[in-house]
């Protein structure tokens, strides 16, 4: 099986993955635990999807009982450009890192899905009894992050990511479970230290505590899961992240690691490294299907998103903005109405200062 684990990493790695590493499905006992407190104290917000599948989710065993290995690749993401450089422009929406392009679940999945074909022939080649395997990207129950941890692709970091040695913290994790033993491989030790960066970059305090996140206000969750109006509180802290936040990525010291992502179409579409919230303001939903067809902002809709657009164009005190916003005033939609008065009530002010200062 040694000889057939080597074929597979270089497989992997033809494939266009970075990284592979092998666990056990039972190499994971702390995550019952765990998700349990996660789901106790009600840091999952609306994602009631995490609590109806945890039975899975907290043990990948019962997901599949007949699988005995869990390949764990990585692939890098890493950008080209600086992904805050956007937060200092409050006229321009800033979209997250890995929605800036294709959506990376269909990319991901037809590679795995060709890696484990791949497995399935070269194990009957070898005279080994034709293996099962299942593929899994993001949209299952299955625990990625501490599978990826246990198999050695890299280590929960404090802001709860994956975060390896090799490729900092910008990598899309994928996984083949296979009914094949396959030699594991060594479990990955925390590097953190007493690094508190990811932590202190958070814009809301999304952290209760070191290695724990509450969703309820982590942006990503906001502006991705959470459906209706956001808090009022919470809505300043936005500031003009319109789908998805990267501070708390962006800001671990193991990044100088990365390595750009071969991929290409991970790579930043022209017209989402800088929109102008303007004309991501007067979108119809047709026009919104038709910009993000292939791109995982369209799975939020266009009221949705609109709704984040408007508050950005809120926190942007830009007055020559207000146009936009008082377009939405009358909107069908009653959370993109909300958004849009008070986006207009705070631009209003902002008017008005600057009429005091002239």
């Amino acid at each position: 099986m040694d000889a057939l684990k080597h074929k597979l990493i270089a497989q992997a790695e033809a494939e266009g993955f970075d990284l592979l590493r092998v666990c056990r499905p039972g190499d994971v006992p702390q995550v019952p635990a765990r998700l349990a407190e996660f789901l106790a104290e009600g840091r999952h917000g609306q994602m009631g999807w995490l609590a109806e599948r945890s039975h899975w989710r907290g043990d990948p065993a019962a997901l599949w009982p007949e699988a005995r290995s869990v390949i764990m690749l990585g692939e890098s993401y890493t950008p080209e450009e600086d992904p805050t450089a956007t937060l200092e422009q409050p006229e321009i929406g800033t979209v997250s890192v890995y929605a800036r392009n294709r959506d990376y679940h269909d990319l991901l999945k037809k590679r795995l899905k060709r890696l484990a074909r791949w497995l399935i022939a070269e194990a009957e080649k070898a005279g080994v009894e034709t293996p099962q395997v299942k593929v899994f990207v993001d949209t299952a129950p299955v625990p990625e992050k501490p599978l990826g941890e246990a198999a050695g692709l890299g280590w929960q970091g404090k802001h709860t990511n994956l975060v390896s040695r090799d490729l900092g913290n910008w990598f899309f994790i994928g996984s083949v479970f296979t009914t094949l033993e396959i030699d594991p491989d060594t479990a990955e030790k925390d590097h953190c230290g007493s690094c508190r960066a990811c932590l202190d970059a958070c814009p809301t305090d999304a952290f209760p505590a070191p290695y724990q996140l509450d969703a309820r206000r982590c942006i990503s969750y906001l502006t991705i899961e959470h459906h209706g109006p956001v808090d009022e509180e919470l809505r300043p802290l936005l500031g003009n992240r319109i789908y998805g936040c990267d501070d708390c990525l962006a800001a671990c010291p193991w990044n100088k690691f990365a390595v750009t992502a071969r991929e290409a179409r991970y790579h930043a579409r022209a017209d989402l490294i800088a929109p102008p919230l303007a004309d991501l303001a007067a979108l119809d939903d047709a026009g919104f299907r038709a910009r993000f067809s292939g791109s995982p902002i369209k799975r939020i809709g266009r009221d949705r998103f609109l709704r984040n657009v408007l508050y950005a164009i809120g926190n942007s005190a830009r007055p020559d903005l207000l146009p936009a916003a008082r377009a939405h005033l009358d909107d069908p939609d009653p959370t993109v109405a909300d958004a849009a008065r008070w986006s207009v009530a705070r631009l209003e002010i902002a008017a008005n200062r600057l009429d005091s200062d002239a």
